[in-house]
């Protein structure tokens, strides 16, 4: 029997450092609409469905091939409010009019190097571990964490764990962190653990296509890494 699945994007209106991020023009087009078309080029799911507070965004959203049946309450669209909630809510929605999925897809609207290729990874990797409940997209970190330090109050430094001083950083554990694209749930069954646990599968990208977007720093380096990937993509068809 066929499985299906829902994409929901959580995307309220109140972006504060970014004003009106989610809509903002990344390289001439809606910073949500990649996500959308990503999602669309995929053919995984069934639905795809933007929860916001805010018309205009809702507006976009349509235009670019989403579903907005519903305008997200105020209550779950403030500062406070994660995005885990908003999905939650969306989903609620959903199952009251009758709609019944097997899986579901949170993706960020603030997601425009998000790849297909991965997006399937992850559904395929939570379809081949039925005790798993999520899939989501984690990325290597550039340093070795083990040899990280914090500055005091009087200015001077301290490390977490000085016995790594000394050692090499090829003698030390990899470590990953997330990559906040995607994340897939098996709605069959519940998460035995915290996210980042053992209920929890992950699906490693490049560092080249993660860029979190919160300040407009961060925003000039992801149209940068944009460009050079789309760059990349047309001289690998040559």
């Amino acid at each position: 029997m066929k499985t299906k699945a829902i994409c929901i994007i959580p995307a309220r209106g109140g972006s504060k450092r970014i004003p009106k991020k989610n809509i903002k023009a990344f390289l001439g087009k809606p910073l949500i609409a990649y996500s959308i078309e990503v999602a669309k080029r995929s053919r995984l799911f069934e639905k795809i469905v933007v929860s916001t507070d805010d018309a205009t965004i809702a507006k976009v959203a349509m235009e670019y091939g989403a579903k907005v049946p519903f305008m997200r309450p105020q209550e779950l669209s403030d500062d406070h409010t994660s995005s885990g909630d908003a999905v939650t809510h969306a989903l609620e929605f959903l199952q009251k009019q009758g709609e019944q999925y097997d899986y579901l897809c949170t993706i960020y609207a603030t997601a425009p190097l998000l790849q297909e290729k991965y997006l399937k990874e992850g559904l395929l990797k939570l379809q081949a571990n039925p005790d798993a409940h999520l899939a989501f997209s984690v990325t290597s970190m550039p340093f070795p964490i083990q040899r990280t330090f914090k500055i005091t109050k009087d200015g001077r430094c301290e490390m977490f764990w000085p016995e790594n001083f000394h050692k090499r950083s090829q003698d030390l554990e990899e470590a990953y962190q997330d990559a906040g694209q995607f994340y897939w749930q098996n709605l069959h069954n519940q998460p035995t653990d915290i996210p980042f646990g053992k209920s929890s599968i992950a699906v490693v990208l490049p560092r080249y296509l993660v860029q979190d977007i919160d300040t407009p720093e961060d925003w000039k380096m992801a149209e940068v890494l944009y460009t050079v990937v789309q760059q990349q993509k047309g001289s690998d068809h040559v």
